[in-house]
């Protein structure tokens, strides 16, 4: 009889049976919890707590000052080939690596400058060696920004990354130095000769962020912006009963047939005196200035609704020239309450244009609004096709 060697007791029992032999019997494995409330409940408090996900969303930032510096050249090397038998085997020292670039990179999963660092290092090359061979060049090194991201030099506007997929090298990386094989020559055959790499480029940039989007919705504090892209769109802004909820722009796509999608942003309220910097001010008006058509949203329940209008058209001339004169659409919200419909005749008679009244909350009248948002849409397209450009297209 061969004998069994045991080498653990915990998988396996040794019972003793009737007969004079022994049999194995598996055991029944000890449960073990792998539930995360028992795994948290022997896990040590961090130090920090994380952020919820409310205040995360309110770290927007759509300005910022970047230094960058490309990265550095590798020095060449300076050294004599080596072998036996062969007094003057010559100069063999190779070339340094060429340093890395900085490159700005359009990422459309960035939707703020948030994740941008005030500088930036290219990596640097490394030195040449024997044998002739040269140093590896650096890696470029990519900085993800969102859509719409302009870039400033001083006052100078430097480049304006406004498609996916744009890039714009930021800063060059240093050429690499030379090894003394380089300076081989008739009158000199053993030179002992050789360059460092050079620095990288130095430069410091602003960067701005402008929401690239097809139409731009305005309005003072609670007329409803928020409410209103909710409802046409899967976007989910704060919306509350108390002024100035919305403290960031806000992008929704509204979806057609033939897979067209259309983008709205909502920025935040401007009040009467925006431009004297009251309110928000209108540093938040820049998200609207690539808008193609505007959208004037009104609260209806407020007496002489049409005041309104005139205020916006003027704190958005007081930004930029013209830019109150583009397409758009006055927008009556709120008509669900009693007192808004005695002022909707009101508010187009004074203003001698149509005006479409609306409930975001109870989503009447919102099909009227999407038919004239994609008439204004296929207007902007053809105009950019007959000029031969290409329109945006999300």
């Amino acid at each position: 009889m061969i004998p069994v060697r045991l080498t653990s007791a915990r998988p396996w029992t040794m019972l003793q049976g009737a007969t004079r032999g022994f049999l194995l019997q598996q055991a029944r494995p000890r449960p073990l919890s792998m539930g995360r409330g028992d795994h948290a409940k022997h896990r040590e408090p961090s130090g920090k707590k994380p952020l919820s996900e409310k205040k995360l969303k309110k770290h927007f930032v759509d300005h910022r000052r970047v230094l960058v510096r490309g990265g550095s050249g590798g020095s060449g090397m300076s050294c004599f080939h080596s072998e036996p038998r062969k007094e003057f085997g010559g100069p063999d020292g190779g070339d340094g690596g060429s340093g890395g670039h900085v490159i700005l990179k359009v990422d459309q999963q960035v939707k703020s400058l948030s994740s941008v660092l005030s500088q930036y290092q290219g990596y640097s090359g490394e030195d040449g060696g024997r044998k002739n061979c040269s140093g590896r060049g650096g890696a470029v090194l990519y900085i993800r920004v969102p859509v719409g991201t302009l870039v400033k030099e001083g006052s100078e506007i430097v480049a304006d990354l406004s498609c996916p997929g744009d890039e714009y090298i930021a800063a060059l990386g240093g050429a690499g130095g030379k090894g003394n094989r380089f300076f081989l020559a008739n009158d000199n055959r053993a030179p002992v000769t050789c360059t460092p790499g050079e620095p990288g480029q130095e430069r410091v940039l602003h960067l701005e962020l402008k929401t690239v989007a097809h139409a731009g919705m305005v309005g003072f504090p609670n007329a409803g912006k928020s409410s209103l892209l909710r409802a046409i769109s899967n976007a989910k802004p704060a919306v509350a009963s108390y002024p100035f909820t919305t403290l960031k722009p806000h992008v929704g796509i509204v979806h057609y047939a033939g897979h067209q999608q259309l983008a709205v942003a909502d920025i935040p309220g401007i009040v009467q005196g925006a431009h004297r910097d009251r309110g928000l001010g209108l540093r938040f008006l820049r998200h609207i200035e690539r808008c193609r058509f505007l959208l004037f949203v009104v609260d209806l329940s407020l007496p002489e609704p049409w005041t309104q209008v005139q205020h916006l058209k003027c704190e958005l001339e007081k930004y930029e020239e013209g830019l109150s004169e583009r397409p758009h659409v006055v927008i009556g919200n709120k008509i669900d309450l009693p007192q808004a419909r005695a002022s909707q005749a009101q508010l187009q008679a004074r203003l001698g244009q149509e005006v479409i009244a609306l409930s975001a909350l109870t989503g009447e009248n919102l099909e009227q609004l999407l038919l004239r948002l994609k008439v204004l849409y296929d207007a902007y397209v053809e105009a950019e096709l007959g000029q031969g450009r290409q329109p945006l297209r999300w």
